[in-house]
């Protein structure tokens, strides 16, 4: 392989920005039009689009970006509409799969902002509408990333055939695997307290592997290798970064629903344990504390009436018992496991350091 000289930092913040900027002019564009088609239908129904568009504005867009590096490093040219068109699928996909994990959760904040159930919520108590506001909060939530989720499909199958039938194959797998994950997160909340404690560890991990470590990199990054016709080998290499990337990525994300700052996070401390998410960091926990905190925890996990002191006291629970520190271990031995497979990975130096510079984000950011 012939080896290119070192990038120039600027240049490759540049076709960052301009690949950054190109995905949030396609979802303009492509949210207008469906703005103009409801529009048509009612005017009623315009919230439905607008709600999309707000939380598809702004964002990390790890996803896209992954996906576009995966494009670069497989011989695709910058710029291309195909990888722009893959990384506003992707950034709806993500959308709809908030808009639904909220409600799923119980939660009332999405980004610093209130969710988009929520919304609705606030949009019938302000109306004077008649029953129930937060049913119709939800089922508005719901129709709403339905709608998103059909709209990443449509986007993506804007691509046509140049997407060929192996990226086809990783998108379509993306979609049902989260599906997958979530139904399991949401059986370990109900079940989990009466299943095996010394197994709450390794369900926790395949709900992670699922629900978010392939859609949140593993597929984003093949995805766009697939679309520049890249081979197995290659492929292959791209899930041994991301693949554990994506687990250091959600197992961060775990420490920050419980132990982040929420004027960083967007979210009150603590939220996580109100939701009652049975993580890896809980499982550890649950492994390592004496019976009276494995109780407490057992019993107070899901609590929706959870004081700042009980939030403290399963805090000091993970603390203490070393689940924290383990965590922690996890994080770096799944980053630097992704990071050798980067170094392995036969791609230009330049797509190298821009996943190196994704990867490190991921796995120290602070929200």
């Amino acid at each position: 392989m012939t080896v290119s000289p070192a990038p120039n930092g600027a240049e490759l913040d540049a076709e960052r920005d301009d690949y950054i900027a190109a995905v949030a002019a396609q979802l303009e564009r492509f949210l207008d039009e469906k703005h103009q088609l409801l529009a048509t239908i009612s005017p009623a129904t315009l919230v439905l689009v607008d709600s999309i568009k707000t939380l598809v504005t702004g964002g990390k867009r790890m996803r896209a970006l992954l996906c576009y590096w995966g494009w670069r490093g497989a011989g695709g040219a910058a710029g291309a509409e195909a990888v722009i068109q893959a990384g506003a699928a992707l950034e709806l996909f993500q959308a709809a799969a908030l808009i639904h994990d909220d409600i799923i959760d119980r939660s009332d904040t999405r980004r610093g902002g209130p969710s988009v159930h929520r919304q609705f919520s606030a949009l019938h108590a302000g109306s004077g509408w008649a029953l129930d506001d937060e049913r119709f909060g939800h089922a508005a939530a719901i129709l709403t990333g339905d709608l998103c989720l059909s709209l990443s499909e449509e986007m993506f199958a804007r691509i046509g055939a140049s997407a060929g039938s192996r990226a086809r194959e990783v998108f379509n797998l993306m979609r049902t695997e989260v599906m997958a994950g979530q139904y399991l997160d949401i059986l370990e909340e109900v079940a989990g307290p009466s299943k095996p404690h010394g197994t709450a560890v390794a369900r926790a991990s395949a709900i992670i592997r699922y629900k978010s470590a392939k859609y949140s990199s593993e597929h984003p990054l093949v995805l766009g290798g697939a679309l520049a016709g890249a081979n197995n080998t290659l492929l292959a290499g791209y899930s041994a970064f991301a693949l554990p990337l994506g687990e250091a990525f959600q197992l961060r994300d775990d420490v920050l629903g419980v132990f982040g700052d929420p004027a960083l996070t967007g979210k009150p401390a603590g939220d996580d344990l109100r939701e009652g998410k049975r993580t890896v960091l809980v499982g550890l926990a649950i492994d390592a504390a004496g019976p009276e905190d494995r109780d407490f925890l057992d019993g107070n996990l899901g609590r929706q009436d959870l004081s700042d002191a009980e939030v403290a006291r399963l805090c000091s629970i993970m603390v203490e018992s070393g689940a924290l520190a383990g965590t922690e271990e996890m994080i770096s031995a799944l980053s630097t496991q992704a990071f050798a497979a980067l170094d392995a990975l036969p791609i230009d130096r330049t797509v190298s350091q821009a996943l190196s510079a994704l990867g490190q984000a991921a796995v120290s950011r602070l929200s």
